[in-house]
């Protein structure tokens, strides 16, 4: 019993940076319908840019976090104002393939500018452990959940709570009417995309300071955002969250009692399983599915 209490304190700790990594992905997705093959690179990005603020800038973490947050977020402005503006009206098609060489330009980028080698952020507070009875978590993780859960309020506050979250799901339910009202559609349009960016890069620092940055990292996060989303239902914000943490202790549960070699099939799985039985996701609504 305290074997199993262990894997899943370990399923919910990565299923909350799922949930966190996926999120940006989901936002894109929901309320802007552009499938962003580039979401880990931009996660990628932020790990990088959180590497190079807290080791050769001497910023501390929260500081090296905000400015990650400023730039990637200018940075995901000018993506959606200067490339994905002119393919809005032309189809997922063209998004998909705007995004995926995207990806490409980035992470090549990226490899010129730092290399291969394992980059580490500087995390704010000591891996020591933390005891709660059976189970022993680093206070890091601790920290990292955290943070996590605060950004994904924050997140949702926003798109909820404020006149911009107002504007966004004005602008995705009828796009001619937000117009007509007011609306600058095309500051929403890369307000969103620059919200899903900061997102992803922040969640790059983020683990980037409990595991490391690497370049190579990007195909990795974006199939993991995109199980996490199959799983949750396309652009549901609950479904991100559900669907990472279950992703997470399925693979805690799974590596603790099969094999640790092993542990990406799961998601797989789980995805076909998914599609077969809920071809809209596990928490998709009805009028969604119709």
């Amino acid at each position: 019993m305290d074997l199993l209490l262990q894997y899943l304190a370990n399923g919910l700790v990565t299923g909350s940076f799922y949930a966190l990594s996926a999120l940006g992905l989901t936002l894109i997705l929901g309320l802007m319908r552009v499938v962003n093959f580039a979401h880990g690179e931009l996660y990628m990005l932020g790990g990088v840019m959180g590497w190079w603020a807290t080791t050769r800038l001497g910023l501390d973490f929260f500081t090296g976090l905000l400015l990650v947050a400023v730039v990637m977020g200018a940075f995901g402005w000018l993506v959606d104002r200067f490339l994905i503006e002119r393919i809005r009206d032309q189809g997922e098609e063209a998004g998909i393939l705007l995004t995926i060489g995207l990806s490409i330009f980035l992470a090549n980028t990226a490899l010129l500018a730092v290399g291969t080698a394992p980059l580490k952020v500087e995390a704010p507070i000591a891996a020591s452990p933390a005891f709660f009875g059976p189970i022993v978590l680093t206070k890091l993780r601790l920290f990292a959940v955290a943070v996590c859960a605060l950004l994904i309020v924050a997140s949702w506050l926003t798109i909820h709570k404020t006149r911009l979250g107002r504007a966004m799901r004005a602008t995705f339910q009828d796009p001619m009417a937000a117009r007509l009202v007011g609306i600058r559609t095309a500051n929403v349009y890369a307000a969103t995309f620059a919200m899903g960016t900061v997102i992803a890069s922040m969640a790059g620092m983020l683990l980037g300071s409990i595991y490391s940055a690497q370049v190579s990292v990007g195909g990795l996060v974006s199939m993991k955002a995109f199980v996490v989303v199959i799983l949750g239902g396309m652009g549901s914000f609950a479904g991100a969250i559900a669907g990472g943490l279950l992703l997470g202790v399925a693979e805690a549960l799974w590596g603790g009692y099969v094999a640790t070699g092993w542990v990406d099939i799961i998601g797989f799985a789980l995805v076909i399983l998914t599609l077969v039985f809920r071809p809209y996701g596990l928490f998709s609504r009805s009028a969604e599915r119709a």
